[in-house]
């Protein structure tokens, strides 16, 4: 099959359709989510973003939001060549791609798997990578046993899991936080919207996925942002080491900062990515 596209949907070389919001012109910023959320996850900066003269251009991966409801197909390497088919499709050139959580990890796949041809710089916000899970390479990681435990949560209830999830995601169980309900059940709302299975199968995905090779090929200008109040995705195990192999990356640590911080302190990371956009 060849791509084939619609205003608002990609449908790759497989037959998946992958749904994309595009605002906005100027230099294209494309945007990549974390588990289980979905494009939508990413409203601050895309709105703060196309009001700055930007092109912004966010997608729901497979399985979630309003992408195909797939079986097959969870895996990295997919997400990974959708992107690709996607920024193909569009025609996009000189682009700023943007990754959250899981998303920092289907960038940096997408480098490493298709080049820098039509990538300017990148950035990683609380990313996977290089890699979530112990393992010999990564002695202080997350036990295995935390991912089963997620799993199990994800078959037994999810919709109960999503809610209780997204307290740590924001931080909302530190002393002094201001809980918001909102945000809870927009974290919920989304969660929901990603199909059973592909919430399942990417577990696998975002915490046993090795992007070490990967990080090593962004030879591009790359900001890792990350809190170090992250209860979600240790700062220690992913950014400081991702840091450190990227050939042209910076890190900037956010202070108290939860996983959640595209949300939570949106203000300063819109103003941040606004620099390293016109830098």
């Amino acid at each position: 099959m060849t791509i084939t596209r619609t205003s608002n949907s990609v449908t790759t070389r497989d037959g998946t359709t992958i749904h994309f919001t595009d605002w906005g012109t100027g230099p294209a910023v494309v945007f990549s989510h974390g588990w289980p959320l979905h494009g939508d996850a990413w409203e601050d900066q895309m709105m703060f973003l196309a009001q700055h003269g930007y092109r912004v251009i966010a997608h729901d991966r497979r399985g979630h939001g309003k992408s195909s409801n797939t079986w097959h197909g969870n895996h990295m390497n997919d997400y990974a060549d959708d992107l690709a088919q996607l920024v193909e499709a569009l025609d996009l050139t000189d682009v700023t791609h943007v990754g959250h959580s899981t998303g920092g990890g289907e960038v940096a796949r997408y480098i490493g798997r298709h080049g820098t041809g039509r990538v300017k710089r990148a950035v990683l916000i609380g990313a996977v990578t290089p890699q979530m899970v112990v393992s010999e390479a990564n002695p202080k990681g997350v036990p295995m046993e935390v991912f089963d435990g997620i799993r199990a949560s994800v078959k037994a209830d999810r919709s109960a899991y999503f809610k209780e999830l997204a307290v740590p995601f924001y931080g909302f169980n530190r002393d002094g936080a201001k809980t918001s309900q909102g945000l809870i059940d927009n974290f919920w709302l989304q969660g929901m919207q990603c199909n059973i299975h592909a919430a399942y199968e990417c577990i696998k995905q975002f915490s046993e996925t090795d992007l070490t090779e990967d990080l090593k090929k962004m030879a591009i200008p790359t900001l890792v942002i990350h809190g170090d109040d992250d209860q979600i995705v240790p700062i220690d195990t992913t950014a400081r080491r991702a840091a450190e192999l990227l050939p042209q990356g910076r890190l900037l640590v956010y202070e108290g900062a939860p996983h959640g911080l595209p949300t939570t302190h949106k203000d300063r990371l819109n103003a941040d990515l606004l620099a390293f956009l016109r830098s």
